[in-house]
C-alpha cells in the first residue's frame, strides 16, 4: 500500500472490519445465515485445545506479567452457551477468598483468549493499569494493590460478550517491518500481549519459507533455484506477495530451518490459548525455475514493481495462471504440507492475489475464475477452507471497479471469504468501497490517529443495515508506536455501544503512569483533539524533513509561509513545480493539527514530569511528544534555510543550516534517553538470528538497508523506495540523517559561492555513497538508554521552543534569545 500513491506499502490501518464477500456498490446483503462459517465455528470448538490446556496459558501469562498476585486469580473456562450463545468473560469476586494467600477473582471465559482479555479487562478497569509494548513504555503494574486488597468488584460479577466473534491482529508485512528479527522469548511476550488485547485471529506466517521448499521439491526446484525467489529476512513480506524477488538474499538453511522451528512454537502458544491462526494460501506466484522446468505452463511475467531501472534482477515476478491445472495441484500442496507439519489448521487462509500488481486482463470471467481456482487449491488441501483476503487491492489499484470487484467476490462460494476492511477508520469498504485513511506505515514513528472514527466505526458497522461484520482488528504495518490507538482499539472488540472518549480521554494517563494529573490529564485532552484526530481524510506517512530529506533542486520548494497556528509555526504548503526545475516531488510532512496547540501539551508534560518522572510509560511519552514537536520545528528550518537560499542570504542560509544539523544530534541526545527510540536493538537482534559471521554481515545489512534505501539504487539515481521506513531512532539521526543533511547543505552553499544552479547530480552521488557505505558499516550502537528524559527535554524546549516566533523572521537568532522560525 502506498500513501498517496507515491510510495509502496501496504495494507495498512488501524481499524479493520472484516466483512463477507458482498460488500461492493451494487451488492446488497441480506440477513441471511452464513452457515459454512457456523461450521468453522464448531469445527474450532471441536478442534481446539482443551480447556485444561487454556487455562494453563492463561495462568502461564499471568505469572509472567503478574508474578506476585499468581494465587490472586482463579482462571477456568466455560462454553459459550454459558456466555449466552458469543464468546465472553465473566469476572466476580472469587465465593472461597478468605485473606491473602486464596484466590480473590475469579475469571470465567469461552477460552483462554476471553480469559486473559477478562483478566486485562480487571486490571485495566478496576485496578487502573495499563498494558502495552516494552518499547512503548512496557506496561504500568505499579497501581495495582497487593494481594488480598484487589478492587472488588459488583455483587452480580462483570459480564462481558464479545459483539462479533474475531478480534484479528496483523498486516501481512508487520512480518518484515516490526518481526523480522524476533526469537521466540520476543513472541512469547507478543502472543501474551494479543491474549490480553482478546486476539483471537492472528496472522500466522512465520517459517513458510521452508513449506515452499519442500513443495516446489516436488517439481525438482532446487535450493539454488529458490535462492533467487525468495527475498532476504528485512523483505520477505514482499518476495511473498510476488512485488520483487531475491532482494537481500539469498536465504540460508539455517534460517529457513530456524524460523520453521520458530512457527512451530509460535502456533502451539496462539492454539493454547484457543486463538485460531491464521496460514498463508498460494496466490500463483512462482520462481522462475518452475517456467522453464514446465514450459506449457501458462505464466504471466509481472511488471516493474519499483525498481529503479526495471532491473530483472530484483523485479518482474512470474505468476502462474489461474486456468493451468498446475495452480490448484500447487494450493493443495501448500495447504497439505502445513497441515501435516502443524498437525493442525484453523481453516482460515489468507491470500491476498494482485497485491500492487495489475491483473493481466480486466475481463470479469477471467477475475472470477482467478477467484475459484485461488478458492479450489485452499479447498483441496482442507476441504472446510475459508478464504481471508486483505481488501487493500480494491483501494489501492483503479483497475478493480465494481464488475472486477463482484467477479473477484463471488468468484467464491457464500461464507467462504472474509474481506479485511483495511482502511476503516474514514471510509470503510463496508459503506462504498471507497478509499479510507492508513494508520502506520513501515513501522515509522509519528504521534497521529482518529480516536473517534475507533470509538464508533466497528458500532455504526456491526449496526448497519446490510451489515455482514464478523470482527474487528488492527492490521498496522509496524507496531510498538501510537499505544493510545491500539489500546482504545483493542478494547472496540468488546463493546456493543459508542465509547464515551470524554471520559476514556480523562482516565488514560491515570492508568498509563499510575496516578492522577490533572495537568497531564489536560495534556492528553489537548493530544486528542489535535494529534489524535485527524479528519483530514488524507493518509499519513512520516515525511519530516529529518528522516526523508528531500531529494529535489531548492527552487522546486515554495517558500511562502503561511502560519498553521497564527502564532507559531508554519505548515509546508501544497508541492509546487517550477518551469525547467526536477521532476522529482518535494513530498511536504503532512500537517493536520495546530501545532502550537500540542506545544501546549508538552509544556504541561514538562511542567508536571516531576511527579510521574519515575514511570517508564510517561518517559516514552514525553520523548515522543518532544520528537513530534521538534521535528515539525525542523521542517520549519528548512523552509527558512530554502527562503535564505532564494534569497542569496548566506550568512542567514550558514547559521541556519547550522542550527538545523545541531537540531538532529540534540534529537539524537533525546532519543538516546528511552528504550523505544534506539537504533541498537534492530541491528542487534539482526545479528543475533545469525550462525556466523557471514550471515551476521548479511542480516546487518538487510536491517540497515531496510529503514535507509530500502531498494535499488544506481550511483545517480537512488531507490523509490528511499525512507520509505524512516525511523527516529537514536544513533540513526547522528550517524546517517544528519551527515546526509550536512550533504545537501554544503551544495547549497557552493551553489551560492558559485553563483551557479545547485548540483543536484553531485548531491544525489554523494547521498547514495554514503547510504550505500552506511548500509554496508559494521558500527555498533546502544541498546540501553542514557541521560535522563525529562531533563534532556526540558533543555530542549528552551533552546527551541521558549521563543519561537515566525512573525519575526528578521530576529530568528538574535543575541541572548533561542532559534526563531
Amino acid at each position: 500500500m502506498r500513501p498517496s500513491s507515491t510510495l509502496a506499502s501496504r495494507f495498512l490501518s488501524l481499524l479493520l472490519v472484516a466483512v463477507i464477500a458482498s460488500a461492493v456498490p451494487g451488492v446488497r446483503c441480506s440477513d441471511r445465515r452464513f452457515p459454512h462459517l457456523d461450521r468453522v465455528r464448531e469445527l474450532h470448538r471441536q478442534e481446539g485445545s482443551s480447556s485444561a490446556e487454556q487455562e494453563a496459558a492463561a495462568r502461564g501469562l499471568l505469572e509472567r506479567l503478574l508474578p506476585s498476585h499468581s494465587a490472586s486469580f482463579d482462571f477456568r473456562t466455560i462454553s459459550t452457551e454459558q456466555c449466552g450463545g458469543k464468546a465472553c468473560f465473566i469476572i466476580s469476586n472469587h465465593p472461597l477468598f478468605d485473606g491473602e494467600g486464596t484466590p480473590e477473582i475469579l475469571i470465567l471465559g469461552a477460552s483462554g483468549v476471553e480469559i486473559s482479555a477478562g483478566f486485562h479487562w480487571y486490571l485495566k478497569h478496576y485496578c487502573t493499569a495499563h498494558v502495552s509494548w516494552y518499547k512503548t513504555g512496557s506496561s504500568q503494574l505499579s497501581s495495582i494493590p497487593h494481594p488480598g486488597s484487589l478492587p472488588r468488584v459488583p455483587a452480580g460479577g462483570v459480564f462481558i460478550q464479545r459483539p462479533v466473534d474475531w478480534s484479528y491482529y496483523q498486516n501481512a508485512v508487520t512480518s518484515s517491518y516490526s518481526f523480522a528479527w524476533w526469537d521466540w522469548e520476543r513472541w512469547e511476550k507478543e502472543i501474551d500481549w494479543m491474549a490480553l488485547q482478546g486476539i483471537n485471529l492472528p496472522l500466522a506466517f512465520t517459517g513458510q519459507e521452508s513449506i515452499w521448499q519442500r513443495v516446489f521439491q516436488r517439481y525438482n526446484i532446487s535450493k539454488s533455484d529458490l535462492d533467487d525467489f525468495f527475498g532476504g529476512p528485512a523483505f520477505l513480506a514482499w518476495s511473498r506477495m510476488a512485488n520483487m524477488h531475491g532482494w537481500g538474499g539469498p536465504l540460508p538453511q539455517t534460517w529457513l530451518d530456524d524460523q520453521l522451528a520458530l512457527q512451530k512454537k509460535i502456533l502451539s502458544r496462539m492454539h493454547a490459548f484457543g486463538m485460531f491462526p491464521v496460514l498463508p494460501a498460494f496466490s500463483g506466484n512462482i520462481p522462475a525455475a518452475l517456467k522453464s522446468k514446465y514450459p506449457t505452463a501458462k505464466v504471466t511475467h509481472l511488471g516493474n514493481w519499483f525498481t529503479v531501472d526495471s532491473n530483472p534482477r530484483w523485479c518482474c515476478t512470474y505468476l502462474l495462471d489461474a486456468s493451468d491445472p498446475l495452480f490448484i495441484e500447487i494450493g493443495k500442496l501448500f495447504i497439505e504440507e502445513q497441515i501435516r507439519e502443524y498437525g493442525r489448521t484453523s481453516h482460515i487462509y489468507n491470500c491476498d492475489t494482485f497485491d500492487e500488481n495489475t491483473p493481466p486482463l480486466s475481463d470479469p470471467n477471467y477475475i472470477s475464475s482467478l477467484g475459484a481456482a485461488t478458492f479450489r487449491g485452499m479447498q483441496s488441501g482442507d476441504n472446510d477452507a475459508i478464504w481471508l483476503m486483505q481488501g487493500w487491492l480494491f483501494t489501492y489499484d483503479p483497475f478493480w471497479e465494481p464488475p472486477q470487484m463482484k467477479a473477484l467476490l463471488h468468484s467464491v462460494p457464500v461464507g467462504r471469504m472474509i474481506v479485511l476492511d483495511l482502511y476503516a477508520e474514514v471510509k470503510p469498504v463496508w459503506i462504498n468501497s471507497d478509499q479510507c485513511m492508513l494508520h502506520n506505515f513501515a513501522a515509522d514513528f509519528e504521534m497521529y490517529g482518529v480516536l473517534d472514527a475507533l470509538a464508533s466505526g466497528p458500532i455504526d458497522a456491526r449496526l448497519s443495515g446490510n451489515s455482514t461484520m464478523v470482527g474487528v482488528g488492527m492490521s498496522m504495518e509496524g507496531i510498538e508506536q501510537n499505544p493510545i490507538v491500539y489500546d482504545l482499539m483493542s478494547e472496540m472488540a468488546f463493546h456493543h455501544r459508542q465509547v464515551d472518549l470524554q471520559v476514556w480521554v480523562e482516565t488514560y494517563p491515570t492508568r498509563r503512569y499510575g496516578k492522577p494529573v490533572k495537568g497531564l490529564q489536560d495534556a492528553w485532552w489537548i493530544l486528542y483533539q489535535t494529534l489524535y484526530n485527524c479528519t483530514d481524510g488524507k493518509n499519513d506517512k512520516n515525511r519530516d524533513v529529518i528522516v526523508a530529506f528531500p531529494d529535489v533542486e531548492p527552487l522546486v520548494i515554495q517558500t511562502h509561509l503561511y502560519l498553521s497556528s497564527g502564532k507559531l509555526y508554519s505548515t509546508i504548503p501544497p508541492k509546487i513545480y517550477e518551469k525547467g526545475a526536477s521532476n522529482d516531488e518535494y513530498e511536504h510532512p503532512h500537517l493536520w493539527y495546530n501545532t502550537s496547540v500540542v506545544v501546549r501539551a508538552l509544556e504541561l508534560f514538562l511542567q508536571y514530569g516531576d511527579e510521574v518522572s519515575d514511570s517508564n510509560t510517561f518517559r516514552y511519552d514525553l520523548v515522543d511528544i518532544t520528537r513530534q514537536v521538534l521535528a515539525k520545528y525542523a521542517n520549519d528550518v528548512f523552509i527558512k534555510i530554502i527562503e535564505s537560499y532564494k534569497s542569496n542570504s548566506k550568512n542567514q542560509m550558514v547559521t541556519l543550516c547550522q542550527h538545523f544539523l545541531d537540531l538532529v544530534n540534540d534529537l539524537d541526545t533525546l532519543l538516546a534517553s528511552h528504550e523505544g527510540f534506539l537504533l541498537g536493538p534492530w541491528l542487534e537482534n539482526a545479528k543475533g538470528l545469525a550462525r556466523d559471521r557471514e550471515q551476521e554481515i548479511q542480516y546487518e545489512w538487510n536491517a540497515r538497508t531496510q529503514i535507509t534505501m530500502w531498494f535499488d539504487n544506481t550511483e545517480t539515481k537512488a531507490s523509490l523506495l528511499r525512507d520509505y521506513a524512516n525511523k527516529y531512532w537514536s544513533g540513526l539521526l547522528r550517524d546517517y540523517y544528519g551527515p546526509r543533511a550536512a550533504i545537501y547543505f554544503k551544495h547549497l552553499l557552493l551553489s551560492m559561492e558559485k553563483n551557479a544552479p545547485f548540483a543536484l547530480e553531485e548531491w544525489r552521488r554523494e547521498w547514495i555513497s554514503l547510504t550505500n557505505n552506511w548500509q554496508s558499516d559494521r558500527k555498533v550502537f546502544a541498546t540501553t538508554a542514557t541521560g535522563d528524559a525529562l531533563n534532556i527535554s526540558r533543555s530542549l524546549y528552551m533552546k527551541y521552543l521558549r521563543n519561537a516566533d515566525l512573525l519575526e523572521p528578521e530576529g530568528i537568532f538574535s543575541p541572548g534569545s533561542s532559534a526563531s522560525l
